[in-house]
């Protein structure tokens, strides 16, 4: 099983809509062949974007206002920056677009407040990964 973060390198220049969704394709292009093979965890934080058949589990991690303020704030965000994270976490706006974007069944909200959560996550989704089998 492969792992890998998908570091989007966007141009620091806002993107035109049609721009962006040429960027997008072009990223979902250099990902096929890889995610065709299988056995990928991807790493993103979004999903809107990315092909239904490349995945057997979503998986969303939540975390309770407070402490992502000062997990964000001890990153050095502020301004609308910290804002827009914290009103995104506060409206369940990544788990909304998992839901609407993968079936209901393969969506994973997991908490992610402290330590004891990230052991818990692990193990559940090892638990998981152990147990899965490619659709056929």
């Amino acid at each position: 099983m492969g792992w890998f973060s998908v570091w989007l390198n966007v141009p620091s220049h806002d993107f035109d809509d049609i721009n962006y969704g040429i960027w997008i394709l072009q990223v979902c292009d250099e990902l096929e062949d890889m995610m065709e093979e299988g056995g990928n965890i991807v790493d993103y934080h979004g999903c809107e974007f990315f092909p239904e058949r490349w995945f057997d589990r979503v998986v969303v991690l939540q975390t309770d206002n407070s402490v992502l303020y000062d997990r964000l704030s001890n990153r050095g965000y502020m301004g609308p920056k910290l804002t827009n994270n914290i009103e995104c976490e506060i409206f369940q706006v990544l788990l909304e677009e998992a839901k609407e974007s993968y079936p209901e069944n393969i969506v994973v909200a997991l908490r992610s407040d402290c330590v004891d959560d990230i052991s818990r996550n692990v193990t559940s989704l090892s638990d998981w990964v152990r147990s899965w089998h490619p659709a056929s």
